[in-house]
C-alpha cells in the first residue's frame, strides 16, 4: 500500500454504516482507523489468511473511494466473482466478527482510498452504537439471502438464465429510468462469466441473443437494458 492519506472524519461520512453518527464519534473513528492509498489491481485480502499481518487482529475495511472485487480462485486458477464494492461500502467484517480465516480474496479494480478498523474497535463500536449493530445485522441477513439466491441459480438455471439474472441485478443497482437501465462502463464479458460460473465465449453468445431479442442495446462504452420489467419477467419465469 502507498503513502496513507490524511485521517478525515469527513471522508467517513460517506460510509453507509456510519450514517447519522455524531461528529465526535466520527472524529474518534477517523483516529482509530488506519488509512491506505492503494493502487489498482492490488490485493487487499487473501482467502484463508488468519489475519491481516503477523500478530495483528483482523480488520474491517471501509471504501472511501475506488472499487474492489471480492472473489475466490479455484485450484486451476479460475476466478469466481461474488460482488464488486464501491465508495461507502465495507468488507472484511466476517473475519472480524468470528475471528476465522478470510473467506475470499479482495483486490482493487481501480485506485482506492481505504480506511481499516481493528476488530476490537469495530466490536466496541457495535456495542456502543446500536444503530450500527442493527445495520450490520441487516447487512449479514441480506448477504445470506443473496448467496442463497446465487446457489439456487447456479444449481438450477441454464447459462442464459443466469446471465439475465445477473444483468437484472446490475440494472437495479444502477437504477431504472423509465423502462431502461444504463450499465456504464459496460461490464466486461470475462467479468460477467466469472459472476455466473461460465466462460467468456458463452456470455458473448448469450448477450448477442438478448440484443437480437431487443432486451439489450450496445452503445459506445455502455450496455443498455431496454426493458427492465420484461427482463425481470424472464428471470421470474426461469426461476419458476
Amino acid at each position: 500500500m502507498n503513502q496513507p492519506p490524511r485521517r478525515s472524519s469527513l471522508a467517513l461520512r460517506g460510509i453507509e454504516l456510519f450514517a447519522g453518527l455524531s461528529d465526535s464519534r466520527l472524529d474518534q473513528l477517523a483516529q482509530d482507523c488506519a488509512w491506505h492509498q492503494v493502487a489498482a489491481r492490488h490485493p487487499l485480502l487473501l482467502r484463508s489468511s488468519a489475519g491481516d499481518a503477523a500478530g495483528r487482529e483482523p480488520e474491517v475495511f471501509f471504501i472511501v473511494s475506488g472499487q474492489v472485487r471480492i472473489a475466490i480462485y479455484s485450484a486451476g486458477g479460475r476466478q469466481v466473482t461474488f460482488r464488486d464494492h464501491g465508495p461507502g461500502e465495507l468488507f472484511g467484517d466476517l473475519a472480524a466478527i468470528d475471528e476465522g480465516p478470510r473467506s475470499a480474496d479482495v483486490f482493487t479494480l481501480e485506485p482506492c482510498t481505504v480506511a481499516s478498523l481493528g476488530r476490537g474497535a469495530f466490536m466496541a463500536l457495535m456495542r456502543d452504537e446500536p444503530v450500527v449493530a442493527e445495520r450490520m445485522l441487516r447487512r449479514l441477513a441480506a448477504l445470506v439471502r443473496q448467496l442463497s439466491e446465487r446457489v439456487i441459480e447456479l444449481s438450477t438455471l441454464a447459462v442464459g438464465d443466469r446471465l439475465q439474472a445477473e444483468l437484472l441485478r446490475l440494472a437495479r443497482e444502477v437504477g431504472v429510468t423509465g423502462k431502461q437501465a444504463r450499465l456504464e462502463p459496460a461490464p466486461r464479458h470475462a467479468a460477467l462469466a466469472s459472476q455466473i460460473s461460465t466462460n467468456r465465449e458463452q456470455v458473448t453468445r448469450e448477450l448477442a441473443l438478448l440484443v437480437r431479442a431487443g432486451l439489450l442495446q450496445k452503445e459506445a462504452g455502455a450496455l443498455v437494458v431496454t426493458d427492465v420489467e420484461a427482463l425481470a419477467r424472464r428471470v421470474g419465469d426461469a426461476r419458476g
